[in-house]
């Protein structure tokens, strides 16, 4: 019996009971580091601003994890939040719950089914009905570059292929810097594993592995490649990342100590709240060996089901003023995302996001548009575990083989199908 079953289960002996303040919608969020914290205030200051109460329901922890274990002990009680943070296929299994509030006619009226390209609007519904609000458009495979560090390093381009990703690493580390900022942690080892294995497999060969879980894709060569790859990496993290949060990593690059990090274009947040100016300050290139391929990771808001008028009333506020093109452009400058639908005039976001905005529409119309397995878009949250566990004890062990790693990811994987 899985922890959906078992929650399903409890969830049959309770009942929903009404939050306690008429107009009231409370929201469980991870959004919890500086640039975050402003996006969501952004959402915050909307939805009071129509007359509604917000009731801040943050758990830290960038991967979420402890945000979904709150979330079941609250459903379990029959006292879920208004809205909580959940992404991808997690949606469809909390619908199979009946815990999930139908918002066809919010949808109906803002035309979301126009508006949204099918990819994002798809994972929003279950059996057909929206129930959940996308918030953003997230890319995992992001390189971040600190250029006045490169430049001491004698670096004078950002790499686009995996051997010069590693050269320019080396020369960083001569140079007296940490090469790559990183903080070791499950979901942040996942997502360097999952840009790596974009890299190496292309977007047809990712979407056989992660979404299909092919466990032939999963056990072959080009997996190994992978393990090999990442086993090189590791040697340019620093002694002290064990633990680090994705934030502090993303500190270590914005203050000049580390050249580079890998990670989702939420990492812009963070340059945006200590006043740097993307391609002035930082740049952002697509991964070595990702052009052309948009791996996403889409910030979305279940909407639970309510029994006080007037708290409905609020949560449909809350998925109106989600979409509305105001609130996405403003979201996305703090977050460091795009909005959800495209036709909007984004001539305010900086030049990483129109980047991202036109690498979105290239990829969506040659294949490269593929969802994030350490981000929740392209399996279920076990799948993801069980690869996290695979990756981080791998990563942890210098000595590991990497296609005896590729052979437990796939055994790993074939025992959950």
């Amino acid at each position: 019996m899985n922890a959906f079953t078992r929650l399903a289960t409890a969830v049959s002996l309770v009942t929903l009971s009404p939050l306690a303040a008429a107009g009231e919608v409370e929201v469980l969020h991870w959004w919890t580091s500086g640039g975050e914290k402003r996006a969501v205030d952004t959402l915050r200051e909307r939805v009071e601003g129509q007359g509604h109460h917000w009731k801040d329901f943050a758990v830290a922890g960038g991967g979420g994890e402890a945000a979904m274990t709150v979330l079941k002990t609250r459903a379990v009680s029959g006292n879920p939040p208004a809205a909580a943070q959940i992404k991808g296929p997690d949606i469809q299994q909390w619908g199979e719950l009946g815990l999930l509030s139908e918002m066809d006619g919010v949808a109906a009226q803002g035309e979301w089914d126009r508006l949204l390209a099918p990819e994002v609007a798809n994972i929003m519904k279950y059996q057909g009905h929206y129930v959940a609000v996308p918030v953003n458009v997230h890319r995992v495979n992001w390189l971040w570059i600190n250029p006045q560090v490169f430049e001491k390093a004698g670096i004078d381009q950002a790499p686009t292929t995996l051997d010069e990703f590693f050269t320019a690493a080396d020369r960083l580390q001569a140079a007296g810097f940490i090469a790559i900022a990183h903080g070791g942690q499950p979901w942040q080892d996942g997502t360097v594993f999952e840009n790596l294995a974009l890299s190496v497999l292309g977007p047809q060969a990712y979407h056989k592995a992660f979404v299909e879980l092919d466990v032939a894709t999963l056990s072959g060569e080009k997996m190994v490649e992978v393990f090999d790859r990442l086993q090189k990496l590791r040697g340019y993290i620093d002694a002290n990342a064990a633990g680090r949060d994705w934030n502090a990593a993303a500190a270590m690059v914005i203050e000049g100590k580390a050249g580079m990090q890998i990670m989702g274009d939420w990492a812009k947040g963070e340059w945006t709240a200590a006043g740097k100016v993307a391609g002035k300050d930082y740049q952002c290139v697509a991964f070595p060996g990702t052009q052309g391929s948009f791996d996403y990771n889409i910030d979305s808001l279940a909407l639970f089901r309510l029994r006080n008028a007037a708290d409905r009333e609020a949560q449909e506020e809350l998925a109106r003023v989600v979409m509305s093109p105001e609130f996405q452009i403003l979201f996305s400058q703090n977050k460091g995302s795009i909005p959800v639908y495209q036709d909007l005039d984004a001539s305010a976001l900086d030049s990483c996001a129109q980047a991202s905005i036109a690498d979105f529409r290239e990829a969506a119309a040659s294949g490269g548009l593929q969802p994030s397995l350490a981000h929740l878009m392209a399996a279920p949250g076990h799948v993801q575990g069980a690869v996290f566990d695979v990756v981080t004890n791998f990563f942890n062990s210098p000595s590991s083989d990497p296609r005896k790693a590729a052979q437990q990811l796939a055994a790993a994987i074939k025992a959950l199908r």
